[in-house]
């Protein structure tokens, strides 16, 4: 089985995107709206990877997942607005097990369970896109705990998402995570060939960057499930890693 993925340091709790930050998210949807999709661009990989995530009515289904960090929802609200907006019913789901790797203020969650996200004040002035209408009507809460749990950690939270991704939960063979830094670098440690050297192990996905592989599912004997990403299916879609 497989499933593929097209996936700073603050004192605030749960820090939101800054203008900085919406810049980049900006630049994100710009960089999906003027991409070429057909087969015959230049670069036919990425020209696949941003019709799934553009969802193309000839591409194959997909599903957005986010983190619970306002941060993270931001990104995924502002950088797939048009594909939102073409799809007035589709959702942001939030996977809990998403939520970023580390016990600073800046990595915890200040949405209550279930609760819909409130837009920062830097959100609510931007002109990217109506965030708080993004937030309210096309985000799902529904598996949205509160802030990660104490005897939680970073290893059994990639295994979660692992095992949530290939759960009847997810029909779709395209999953689109917006997520963090460190997570995303800890899932390449984690789940890339121990021999592998690749760049992702060491280095962090850049700011709002994404980056596409797939993710290989073996059941042993005992029954465990093995996780492991495909080290040729590792493609940079854009911004790549720093």
């Amino acid at each position: 089985m497989s499933r593929s993925l097209l996936y700073t340091y603050s004192w605030f709790y749960d820090a939101p995107t800054s203008t900085l930050g919406l810049n980049q998210v900006q630049d994100l949807s710009q960089f999906f709206k003027s991409t070429n999709t057909t087969t015959d661009s230049n670069n036919d990989k990425v020209a696949q990877h941003v019709a799934v995530l553009k969802a193309s009515p000839d591409a194959p289904p997909s599903k957005l997942l986010s983190s619970n960090l306002r941060r993270a929802v931001s990104t995924m609200a502002g950088g797939f607005k048009t594909r939102l907006a073409r799809r007035p019913h589709e959702k942001i789901l939030i996977v809990p097990s998403l939520q970023e790797i580390s016990r600073n203020p800046d990595t915890l969650s200040i949405t209550p369970a279930h609760m819909s996200i409130q837009a920062s004040w830097i959100d609510k002035t931007s002109t990217i896109c109506n965030f708080q209408s993004t937030f309210t009507n096309q985000v799902d809460m529904s598996l949205h705990l509160g802030n990660k749990p104490i005897g939680t950690n970073g290893l059994k939270r990639m295994r979660e998402f692992c095992n949530f991704v290939f759960s009847s939960s997810v029909k779709e063979e395209y999953i689109i995570v917006g997520g963090h830094s460190i997570w995303f670098r800890s899932f390449f440690r984690t789940f890339l060939p121990y021999k592998s050297d690749h760049v992702g192990k060491t280095k962090k996905v850049v700011n709002c960057g994404v980056v596409a592989f797939t993710l290989l599912k073996v059941v042993r004997k005992s029954g465990q499930p093995t996780y492991m990403i495909d080290p040729n299916s590792v493609d940079v879609v854009y911004g790549g890693f720093d």
